[in-house]
């Protein structure tokens, strides 16, 4: 039997560029000629520290490699947010500190070898951005500094996962995390009866969906899940109908959406409207089949509390009809929604326009905030911080086991066609 030729090895990607420290000038941002844009003396709120654990800051220099897949095709945009987003941080609080942009694409092994050098010259080291880049430098032996990675491992979180390395600190920004707490808010502001999980067959919908759910559970509530079709992204009209079905015969105390803006205005519009059970598109109409029955008063549906994730939000400059949206709760990074944050306010926004710039301006607030986590741990490399941050309020234990992270999201509700926080 001839045994199959091995497949010849990827060429080798370029070699990094040199190692150069530098400031950026970022497009719309003050400058130190011109700080006119700025609150006089305006300032982030301060790092807020255990008593016990407090001490002077070390005045001695800290070095920085920030470690991004800027030579990616598929994730060169986000890791530019990034870096943008950092490197506003560091202008604002750059005293002793210099910051080395170390390039990469987006072969794990690469991005492997690009930190094992990033050891060498820096003190901390900030990325790698992609999940399977998080995943490599967490199994491998080499995370003897202090690293703050910018996403999960796939699975962190999950039951029998393996734990993360003490010196290693994932600050990514998670979408399964808000569904979670989603479910904790949820259940504070509805104590009784269950809820009711709306998704597609969208993968990272169902990621979302399982997450409230789970959570959910945890609180000893009953929740289902109904699985939507979504033939080219508009909700099916005869499953609409089967759902307001449903819901007369069994109407749960809220309803989550693990679904994006677009398909959550579908089903408010849906929610609110008489829907009969003769839909108007016989193409896809299969609602000869069910019983006639009196329709139910359109307040009953239209009134349901929806919660859902930042998902919901896309953002000011999307043009997108928000009206529709008007009373749905959700979570959304302060960066987002409220504008008159003190920290906020202090950093120049990023002047990304378009489709998805509402994740670009996300991955650009998780630089602003992965610089300040990593400005305080190299001034305290142990013990435990809170940051009132632009991405939520932080929690961070660095330095003494394993490291542990909490990120808390802001709430917001739909009023006038915008996300306003609620409880701010």
């Amino acid at each position: 039997m001839v045994q199959p030729k091995p497949l010849p090895k990827p060429p080798p990607e370029p070699a990094l560029p040199p190692a150069e420290t530098f400031a950026v000038t970022l497009s719309g941002a003050t400058t130190d000629e011109d700080r006119s844009q700025l609150p006089p003396r305006a300032e982030p709120p301060p790092v807020t520290r255990a008593v016990d654990e407090a001490a002077q800051p070390s005045t001695s220099p800290i070095r920085i490699g920030l470690l991004l897949p800027l030579r990616s095709t598929t994730l060169g945009s986000a890791a530019d947010a990034v870096r943008a987003g950092f490197m506003a941080g560091w202008e604002r609080d750059r005293d002793n500190i210099t910051v080395t942009v170390l390039e990469t694409g987006d072969v794990p092994q690469d991005i492997l070898a690009a930190y094992a050098r990033a050891l060498q010259s820096e003190d901390i080291v900030v990325g790698p951005l992609s999940r399977p880049a998080v995943a490599t430098i967490a199994a491998s032996a080499l995370v003897s500094k202090p690293t703050i990675a910018l996403n999960y491992p796939e699975g962190y979180g999950q039951p029998g996962a393996a734990p993360l390395p003490p010196q290693l600190l994932a600050i990514g920004l998670s979408i399964e995390e808000e569904a979670r707490q989603a479910a904790n808010w949820a259940a504070s502001e509805q104590p009784e009866g269950g809820a009711l999980v709306l998704t597609t067959s969208s993968a990272w919908q169902r990621r979302v969906a399982a997450a409230f759910a789970g959570q959910w559970q945890r609180t000893g509530r009953a929740v289902r899940t109904i699985e939507l079709s979504a033939p080219d992204g508009y909700l099916s009209d005869p499953e609409l109908v089967q759902l307001r079905a449903q819901l007369r015969q069994q109407l749960p105390a809220l309803l989550f959406s693990a679904m994006g803006a677009d398909q959550t205005r579908q089903l408010r519009i849906a929610l609110g409207s008489v829907l009969t059970s003769e839909p108007t598109n016989p193409i896809f109409s299969t609602a000869d089949a069910l019983p006639q029955q009196a329709p139910a008063p359109t307040e009953q549906f239209s009134n349901l509390p929806i919660y859902g994730t930042s998902a919901l939000n896309p953002g000011r400059d999307s043009g997108f009809p928000t009206q529709d949206l008007s009373g749905v709760r959700l979570l959304d990074l302060p960066w987002q929604v409220q504008r008159d944050h003190p920290a906020v306010m202090v950093y120049p926004r990023s002047t990304v326009n378009g489709p998805g710039s509402a994740d670009m301006a996300r991955l650009y607030a998780l630089g602003i905030d992965a610089f300040r986590v990593a400005r305080e741990i190299g001034r305290h490399p142990v013990g435990r911080f809170q940051l009132d941050g632009v991405t939520g309020k932080l929690s961070v234990d660095f330095g003494q086991g394993p490291a542990r992270f909490e990120r808390v999201e802001q709430s917001a509700v739909y009023q006038n066609g915008a996300p306003q926080p609620l409880n701010p």
